[in-house]
């Protein structure tokens, strides 16, 4: 099984547009500690080996966590129950954390508790 690692993204606000996953060239720098901040998981740890080690992305490459993100890690095709090879603890403590971020940023999230 593989060891992920997982933490809280940073941002600097929040939004609810549409949700595109990034690419490494949507972000302004290549950076990988920077562009790690974006998403809440990583098969190599924080920061990551590589851009391909990050799953799961919630904040924009403008530093917006988007709800529709958040959604899409929650229960999207590309989502954590996609993620292969992850525990059912640490896809638990995931889901709590998308479901914390949500409820906490947005007044309308229907996350769960």
């Amino acid at each position: 099984m593989t060891d992920y690692a997982m933490h809280e993204p940073d941002f600097s606000g929040t939004t609810t547009e549409e949700w595109d996953e990034p690419q490494l060239e949507d972000f302004d720098t290549d950076d990988l500690d920077e562009v790690a901040d974006h998403f809440v998981l990583s098969s190599s740890g924080f920061p990551p080996e590589n851009f391909t080690d990050l799953k799961l992305p919630v904040v924009d490459p403008d530093g917006n966590l988007n709800k529709n993100a958040l959604q899409t890690a929650k229960s999207g095709g590309h989502g954590v129950g996609a993620v292969e090879d992850l525990d059912d603890d640490k896809q638990n403590d995931i889901e709590e954390l998308i479901d914390d971020l949500a409820n906490e940023h947005f007044e309308d999230a229907d996350f769960g508790d």
